[in-house]
């Protein structure tokens, strides 16, 4: 029997502390509330700091990776200190530790990335040498692939924090998604949404994952309703494909899935850190394929790669 959580013996949503982490979790708590007709108050929501929000001063590469934002919620998963995790897909390790899984995804938000600058409208108007900043390997490979003539800097931190490094002039511009700041109310930041023609969003932008214990039932029969199909199939092809990639915060890799009358249409990209060599390509197919998919196109950028693509790493 599924046990349904009350103001006495709340569900715990375990997530980062960040403004965007807390407003998909309180997202989260208001779906599985109106799907199930429960309080607020029936939900706890419990942060949990983890080692990326703790070491802001150096770049991921350097410190580990993606599970820097989801190891210890993880932890706090398996030892029952929280019923389910909400986590950005994008940060995302491709294999969750044994006896979790992600089977829950929310409708996903708008993928594209976002340019910030308090002085320019768009890359394009950019002056050669303006300083751009980044903490994403693949927005800064993308951005060195197209405009080499652009000085990139690194450029971690929340997005209060990156907007204020705007305004001290540490940078000219930068980069954020479109999903974070409609999630936020602040999509008056971005002075022009990137068309994913032109730059390629990470795997899995947009979406949130909704993680749960594998032998959960009751957890798996509460969240059911709130799973998102569609998202759920374009996931699906993206992490597949990042996957055969051992994509990592060290690899620039860009993927999109997109639903088009029924047909899934995937596109994705792995670029050298410093831009100097991009190689892209395209799949298409039903949604049942989706992760045959992912892993053919990726299979295909391997082999046009060649040997030592990669090898920098």
């Amino acid at each position: 029997m599924t046990r349904m959580p009350d103001p006495t013996r709340p569900l715990k949503i375990g997530t980062r502390g960040s403004m965007l982490a807390l407003a998909q979790a309180h997202e989260t708590r208001d779906r599985l509330a109106a799907a199930h007709g429960l309080p607020p108050e029936a939900f706890e929501i419990v942060v949990i700091k983890t080692t990326g929000d703790r070491i802001t001063d150096r770049p991921l590469k350097e410190i580990g990776g993606k599970g820097l934002f989801t190891r210890e919620i993880e932890d706090a998963l398996v030892s029952g200190d929280i019923d389910i995790a909400v986590h950005s897909m994008k940060d995302m390790p491709t294999l969750q530790p044994t006896g979790l899984l992600i089977d829950c995804l929310l409708p996903r938000e708008d993928v594209r990335d976002a340019f910030v600058s308090p002085i320019h409208a768009s890359i394009a108007e950019l002056p050669a040498g303006a300083v751009v900043g980044s903490s994403s390997l693949r927005r800064r490979a993308q951005l060195a692939h197209r405009r080499p003539d652009l000085q990139l800097v690194e450029f971690r931190g929340n997005v209060q924090t990156r907007l204020r490094k705007l305004e001290e002039g540490v940078a000219t511009a930068s980069f954020l998604a479109m999903a974070g700041l409609s999630r936020l109310d602040m999509l008056h930041v971005a002075r022009s949404p990137i068309d994913p023609a032109e730059m390629l969003p990470a795997v899995a932008q947009g979406a949130i994952g909704i993680e749960r214990r594998a032998h959960d039932d009751s957890a798996a029969a509460l969240l059911a309703p709130i799973h998102h199909q569609p998202t759920g199939d374009r996931i699906a092809a993206e992490r597949a494909f990042l996957t055969r990639l051992d994509g990592s915060c060290q690899t620039p890799i860009a993927g999109l899935a997109e639903i088009r009358d029924g047909t899934l249409l995937l596109r994705g990209e792995i670029l050298r850190p410093d831009g100097s060599a991009a190689i892209s390509g395209h799949r298409e197919g039903t949604l049942q394929d989706g992760p045959q998919m992912g892993a053919d196109l990726a299979e295909e950028l391997l082999g046009r790669a060649g040997a030592g693509f990669f090898d920098h790493l």
